[in-house]
């Protein structure tokens, strides 16, 4: 890989993105879901490092991501969350690269490989949903007013919402290190920069979008997720021409950290 620009070093720096693994393989990127940080697939991507370069990040807000870089014109869709993976990747000058996102940002790897697709060659989406709201035939999981109390609840007590939601979007009740891991995760997380993201996240509507992907593509679909229902799943996988489906054992919305070892050997044998 050449030297990393000035110009580059500040796009670095603003998802504070993290580079290790092979440095001749094929590239891998994992993005991570609402609340959470490239953390949230400590349990998975070291598994690439001995085959391929692997790149995590954190979505402007959170993580180590740079705050001052926050823009609320900017993130005020998922739009602006996709510029920021095209400028990664064009400022590590890389191209076919594996993409692996999870929850909202599976749909971020959609419109980023749609933009530039010379940059995305594979996706790979963990608990994908592209609107959870009920519209008419489709079944996002939720009803408007469902989603609106959920927001105006995060609105008003953000810290308490986390600490409430954490454990049921995680599930796995017999496992409550998760829950605990994933709460202080959303605490990490600007309350802001949270607020704003939940919204543009859960009233995001990306469905006319997916026919749109050309990349080989892999939906991971947890068992049990309250968040992304297999239904949502299915249509995911329904609607993006020739994809892959694979209805996991793990349980809960985060497989990434729930099954860890099953998402990582589906996504190995689909890119290898």
């Amino acid at each position: 890989m050449p030297p990393i620009s000035p110009e580059a070093t500040s796009v670095l720096r603003r998802n504070n993105v993290v580079v290790s693994g092979n440095p001749d393989g094929r590239s891998i990127i994992f993005a991570h879901g609402f609340g959470c940080s490239q953390e949230a697939w400590r349990l998975v991507a070291p598994r690439f490092e001995a085959e391929y370069r692997v790149i995590v990040f954190d979505n402007v807000g959170a993580g180590g991501s740079d705050l001052a870089a926050y823009d609320r014109g900017k993130y005020d869709s998922l739009y602006g969350y996709a510029d920021d993976v095209v400028e990664i990747l064009d400022e590590l000058d890389l191209s076919d690269v594996v993409y692996v996102g999870h929850s909202v940002s599976s749909m971020i790897g959609v419109l980023a490989a749609i933009a530039r697709p010379d940059l995305i060659g594979t996706l790979v989406l963990v608990n994908p949903s592209p609107r959870y709201i009920d519209d008419g035939d489709y079944v996002g999981g939720f009803t408007e007013p469902d989603i609106m109390a959920l927001l105006d609840n995060l609105d008003s007590n953000y810290l308490g919402w986390s600490s409430a939601m954490a454990p049921v979007i995680i599930g796995n009740a017999d496992r409550p290190e998760l829950g605990s891991e994933l709460t202080a995760s959303f605490c990490r997380f600007d309350p802001a920069i949270a607020r704003q993201f939940a919204r543009v996240t859960f009233l995001s509507d990306n469905r006319a979008d997916l026919p749109l992907v050309a990349a080989p593509t892999l939906v991971l679909q947890s068992t049990d997720d309250v968040i992304a229902p297999l239904v949502v799943g299915q249509y995911v996988h329904e609607n993006i021409p020739g994809s892959s489906f694979v209805q996991l054992s793990a349980t809960g919305h985060v497989a990434n950290l729930s099954g860890p070892d099953e998402v990582a050997r589906q996504i190995a044998a689909f890119i290898a």
